[in-house]
């Protein structure tokens, strides 16, 4: 018999019983976009759990970055990481911002703070960081920063949804930040994406900004888009943060068995739990050291697909050695030293809730292996 594939992710998915509910309601309302009643409720929903004070929702992941770039009149240069998906730069290319690329920390694969001040010019306006794998930022040393060079922040925070550290949430870090809910997050609304904001001056900007710029019937304040995010996703994700923290729990038993199974086998490396920290486990990447394990990173990739396992190399290739970026000064390998050895390391595996305990036992054995 053929085994069972095993993918990377799978959709965290609400009750369809449940759901109907909401369905049979938005039906009976006829308001199915624009603001509707299951749309603020949910932004309602979203601020109490992730202890933020405004947070306007999306259609989807990427608009969020591009509004904030919008919404804050960021021009010129902003300082950013090529370890990301390729949607954190392509929200400056699209607002004719030039990214400026550094490395990142050894540690936690995020943008080093270190680096950052030599890359600052006249012309950088902002930092984008991105919370990778959930880890979070240095936030504090990059706020420091960019208070020191009157520079804005703004965190692509697509990976961080629910991470706290000392018991705040990393979401009120910087000017903004940014969510997605994709079908492959932790939390997710089939697509969909937020973004956070301090104050309820910028949350009314935001709202304008992703209604093609309305400020009432008949007045147009800015040159807006349309990002809405519509009531019958607005009800799956009022319906599936009901069951988020358990399915938190169970990536985390996931991670556990992953870090108990992995943590002697030569050339395997991991990222552990910060302390502090509220992880959500949203990914687990491990890193292949060619020599000590007796296998490339890619090898093992392929090996893993013969076996119906399917990892996923995130973040490989890196966004700066895409067609666009490529050119830039900033995007150099030499530039970018453990950015590059980091994307040529890793894979994640299967983390999701629903993955068994066999499944789990399956990926580790071919590892170990």
């Amino acid at each position: 018999m053929e085994e069972k594939q095993i993918t990377v992710t799978s959709p965290l998915m609400p009750s369809l019983d449940e759901l109907n509910v909401y369905l049979q309601d938005i039906w009976k309302r006829k308001w199915i976009t624009n603001n509707g009643h299951y749309h603020q409720e949910l932004e309602k929903a979203l601020c109490e759990y992730l202890g933020v004070p405004f947070i306007s929702l999306f259609t989807n992941g990427t608009l969020p970055l591009i509004t904030a770039l919008q919404a804050m009149r960021i021009t010129g240069e902003v300082i950013t990481t090529p370890f990301s998906f390729v949607a954190t730069t392509h929200s400056l290319w699209w607002n004719g911002i030039k990214p400026v690329f550094v490395d990142i920390d050894p540690l936690t694969y995020n943008l080093d703070p270190d680096k950052i001040e030599a890359a600052i010019t006249p012309r950088t306006t902002a930092i984008m960081p991105v919370h990778v794998y959930g880890t979070p930022c240095d936030t504090k040393r990059i706020q420091e920063i960019a208070d020191k060079y009157g520079l804005k922040v703004i965190y692509d925070a697509a990976h961080a949804f629910g991470v706290k550290v000392n018991g705040e949430s990393i979401l009120n870090a910087g000017d903004m930040s940014t969510l997605s809910f994709h079908a492959t997050k932790v939390y997710n609304t089939v697509e969909g994406g937020a973004l956070v904001m301090h104050d309820e001056q910028t949350k009314k900007r935001i709202d304008y900004l992703k209604n093609f710029g309305f400020a009432g019937e008949t007045t147009v304040v800015a040159p807006g888009i349309n990002s809405k995010m519509d009531e019958v996703r607005a009800a799956y994700g009022l319906v599936n943060l009901k069951q988020v923290d358990k399915a938190i729990e169970a990536r985390r038993q996931v991670a556990a068995a992953y870090r108990k199974a992995l943590k002697d086998v030569p050339g395997i490396t991991f990222l552990h739990d910060l302390p502090g920290v509220q992880h959500n486990y949203a990914y687990f990447p491990i890193f292949v050291n060619a020599e000590e394990y007796g296998m490339t990173r890619d090898e093992l990739y392929f090996k893993m697909k013969e076996h119906r396992i399917l990892g996923r190399r995130y973040f490989y290739p890196l966004i700066s050695t895409f067609s666009t970026y490529r050119g830039l000064e900033s995007a150099r390998p030499d530039n970018l030293p453990v950015a590059t050895k980091v994307a040529e390391q890793v894979i994640c595996l299967p983390m999701y809730y629903g993955l068994t305990d066999e499944d789990v036992e399956r990926i580790i054995k071919l590892i170990v292996k």
